[in-house]
């Protein structure tokens, strides 16, 4: 199906590159140029709501989820299977961002990121450049 529908793939790949090479140069930029970092507390209704915003518009999350259903459910699956998953995939989310949550809440942890956030920026900064350059040079071959 993708080979007979290239441009459909060739497009989502020069879209991806874009997207990875605006990421690139926004981290590189607040590498060089640093950003406000603040260490204060937020209440937690708008922090949660702040993060769920975040997390349900990024693509690349969205992309994960839909890879891992792709990946651990067979075809056919039934319905009660595709809603364990979702259930074992909340929980896990969950898991996941609370320990976020504990680990950036001791102050001197959020202290120690916010001092090395200019190299984590240049770092990630670097990767998703390479990412860019990687998928922009990547060629489909047909089989």
């Amino acid at each position: 199906v993708m080979m007979a529908n290239v441009w459909v793939f060739e497009l989502f790949r020069y879209v991806g590159a874009a997207y990875l090479l605006w990421l690139a140069i926004k981290s590189l930029r607040a590498a060089c140029y640093g950003r406000p970092v603040t260490t204060k507390a937020e209440g937690g209704r708008r922090s949660f709501l702040r993060g769920l915003t975040i997390h349900l518009t990024n693509p690349k999350a969205i992309l994960a989820w839909g890879a891992i259903y792709a990946i651990a459910l067979p075809s056919g699956a039934s319905g009660a299977d595709i809603w364990a998953l979702f259930g074992t995939l909340i929980v896990a989310s969950a898991f996941v961002f609370l320990g976020y949550a504990v680990l950036f809440s001791a102050p001197r942890i959020a202290q120690a990121y916010a001092r090395a956030a200019r190299v984590f920026d240049a770092g990630f900064g670097l990767l998703f450049g390479a990412a860019s350059i990687r998928v922009l040079t990547a060629r489909i071959v047909p089989g």
